[in-house]
């Protein structure tokens, strides 16, 4: 049975990781996947009505000024509640996890060597 084809939002300032996560989503299915590196950018296309956002819990390597994944977690819930949102970080905090959950993430994913096919999972 065909999985319903979703539009992926995928927010992390790491090129390298948006590219090859996105490989990784689109290698079975048709998903539409579009990639942006500030959580800005991000906010700025939500007109699109995304189904799955993919956010990284810091945003700030490239732009220093940029608003961290908590705060356009807060801002993507005001204007979307319903779009799943799941939290990609290298932080395997408990802290930080359960802020994300408190501020409405679906799921917090650690990036380790099955972060990519728990997000797939996900999806």
């Amino acid at each position: 049975m065909k999985k319903d084809i979703k539009k992926i939002f995928i927010v992390d300032d790491d090129e390298m990781l948006t590219m090859a996560m996105s490989d990784f989503i689109t290698r079975d299915n048709e998903h539409v996947v579009k990639v942006f590196d500030t959580g800005e950018d991000c906010l700025n296309s939500l007109n699109e009505n995304p189904d799955v956002i993919i956010l990284d819990f810091y945003l700030n390597s490239k732009l220093k000024q940029a608003a961290d994944g908590l705060e356009i977690l807060k801002l993507i819930r005001g204007k979307l509640p319903e779009v799943k949102i799941y939290m990609l970080s290298s932080q395997d905090s408990y802290i930080n996890a359960a802020n994300a959950i408190e501020e409405g993430v679906n799921e917090y994913v650690i990036k380790d060597k099955d972060a990519f096919k728990k997000i797939k999972e996900l999806i």
